[in-house]
């Protein structure tokens, strides 16, 4: 591995456009990809906090070091269908050891950075899960959390060790296997918010045919640059943001996730420097939080300038169109383009996307009823209540979608069912895990755990299936009652975490934590007597109120709220609500 320079001025960033042909991930395995990539003048290029270039990474580069990278790990005794975990810091060193486990057979393992929630132990814990699922013979991970990193492969009886110390190993040359496009290619940790996560085994046949359909959907072009700050131990960002820009030689512009945490504006101040960005991809709260951080007394349009931005992909989570509206309102004047939106609808089980919405046409959305929405009839002694429902796009090709009912009965257009996809980039299987496997897997056909409905070719997500609150026999959407807690002053989108929790009594009662930033112990209780008044205006019931301190309630590594943990967590006592006065 290169030292990382320093001196800006002798910095140029790689090109968005070069001599050699641009092939749109047409190819039979990745490591072609790589190959190909290599041969152009694009590549990688990683920013500081503060937006400024610190390091350069042409594919031509990466593709050196990973030779080198494979011969040591042949050398360290990996070989064919051998697991690699590589801790996923954005970064040359990342990017490298995963194309070199490529080269060499093995399977790379992305796993997550540390977070602030959960704090050491946690972490350990969550890596020695992981590791015991994926069974690797190696950990390799920055130095700068060799502690916790070392723990966990201590604790799971594999070789653990930092990349820089590997990359001083020898690196005797040998004979590397040659890829067989139904080789897997990577194991993808799921996010876990829905099951206990398990490894997603992807081809190298699925991964190409999934980059091939979503650079096709996107018309990603000659020209096209991304910037992007999110995480590469996430499918979106290691499949969409980092493995897609080697099919389909395009370079980008980095931001680590957790500088983007800290300065969510110099994303934005990234995609204006760089006059050439036309995309960048994120979930529904890096929007959210950008259009807040906007003071009334800043000038976006001498800030800013995002007037190149032709496809600001949405995905991950629920898209809130209200949210996306702000982020209009808050950066019209630098040159955003509400065309410019991109809602997408996928997950790790189908390698990245199912659905993807044709470039320019925006954000469009349906109002839904809500008993439409719960399946059960309304009371028209009650005022009928809607939802905004975002269109998620057209299937990428090759991709079958179906909206399948409790009986497995095929839905019509409009009527809501469990989300069904088949294609090419549907993952092999769950790695060493047939029964999970079977439970999603039928005859092809992958049961996407997702609710949503059909109308004229295009895809609408209403919710997951597992987070429906169903309470005497009425079912209600829990992003239902956050957005309606959301509406009280004060709080922000992940502010709140509802489910279904049983009382003393016995009985089924919906269930709130909320991130509570009042300090009075009298505007807590106030505070609290509110939100029960609204969720009881939304669905007719009393429910529990518990405000907990900021920054509780869980995450997944893609950002989105976890329910399913928050509930596990406030049920066994490991988030401890605030104590409110008598």
């Amino acid at each position: 591995m290169r030292v990382a320079l320093t001196s800006m001025t002798e910095l140029t960033p790689t090109p968005n456009d070069c001599e050699l042909p641009r092939i749109r991930a047409d190819f039979a395995t990745f490591n072609d990809a790589i190959d190909y990539a290599a041969r152009s003048k694009k590549g990688l290029n990683f920013h500081d906090m503060r937006g400024d270039l610190q390091r350069v990474y042409p594919y031509s580069e990466m593709r050196e070091d990973a030779m080198q990278m494979a011969y040591r790990l042949v050398d360290a005794g990996i070989g064919k269908a051998d697991r690699v975990a590589l801790i996923a810091e954005t970064g040359p060193d990342f990017a490298a050891l995963f194309c070199a486990c490529t080269y060499v057979g093995a399977w790379p393992v992305p796993l997550p950075l540390p977070t602030t929630f959960g704090g050491k132990e946690s972490y350990i814990d969550q890596l020695a899960v992981q590791l015991q699922s994926s069974d690797p013979k190696m950990l390799i991970y920055p130095p700068e959390i060799a502690d916790m990193a070392g723990a966990a492969a201590e604790r799971q009886g594999c070789e653990g060790i930092p990349w820089d110390v590997l990359a001083q190993r020898p690196a005797p040359v040998a004979d590397l296997p040659k890829a067989d496009p139904e080789d897997i290619c990577y194991l993808q940790y799921s996010s876990g918010s829905t099951r206990f996560p398990q490894g997603v085994a992807v081809t190298h046949k699925a991964l190409l045919h999934n980059l091939y359909g979503h650079a096709a959907s996107m018309d990603i072009g000659t020209n096209d640059r991304v910037a992007s700050w999110l995480p590469w131990y996430h499918d979106m960002g290691l499949v969409g943001c980092f493995l897609s820009l080697i099919a389909n030689q395009v370079s980008v512009d980095y931001l680590k996730t957790e500088h983007f945490a800290r300065r969510p504006l110099a994303w934005l101040d990234l995609i204006s420097r760089n006059k050439g960005t036309t995309l960048s991809y994120s979930p529904t709260f890096g929007y959210d939080i950008c259009a807040r951080r906007v003071s009334s007394q800043t000038n976006v349009a001498e800030r800013f300038d995002l007037s190149r931005w032709r496809l600001a992909g949405n995905g991950a989570d629920m898209i809130r169109p209200d949210v996306m509206q702000n982020f209009v309102n808050a950066f019209a004047d630098a040159g955003f383009k509400a065309s410019a939106f991109t809602p997408s609808y996928g997950l790790a089980e189908a390698t990245l996307a199912v659905t993807v919405m044709p470039p320019g046409e925006g954000i469009r959305v349906e109002l839904v009823e809500e008993e439409r929405l719960s399946g059960t009839s309304r009371d028209l002694s009650r005022p009928a209540r809607y939802r905004a429902i975002v269109n998620c796009g057209k299937p990428l090709p090759d991709m079958d979608v179906e909206i399948r009912g409790e009986n497995g009965e095929v839905k019509a257009d409009h009527q809501i069912g469990k989300v069904w996809c088949r294609g090419p980039s549907v993952m092999h299987s769950y790695f060493r895990n047939q029964e999970a496997t079977d439970e999603c897997l039928v005859d092809g056909w992958l049961d996407t755990g997702d609710m949503g409905y059909l109308a004229d070719g295009y895809l609408f997500i209403v919710g997951r299936a597992k987070d429906m609150i169903i309470i005497n026999g009425k079912n209600h959407w829990p992003q239902d009652i956050e957005w309606a807690v959301e509406q009280l002053p004060g709080f922000n989108h992940g502010d709140i975490a509802a489910f279904a929790i049983e009382t003393e009594s016995g009985e089924e009662a919906p269930a709130v934590l909320v991130h509570c930033r009042v300090t009075d112990p009298d505007e807590r209780l106030k505070l609290r007597d509110e939100i029960a008044d609204k969720v009881r205006a939304v669905t007719g019931m009393n429910c529990v109120v518990e405000l907990v301190p900021p920054r509780t309630l869980p995450r997944t590594s893609s950002g989105k709220l976890s329910r399913a943990k928050a509930k596990k967590l406030y049920l066994s006592g490991e988030i401890e609500p605030i104590q409110l006065a008598a």
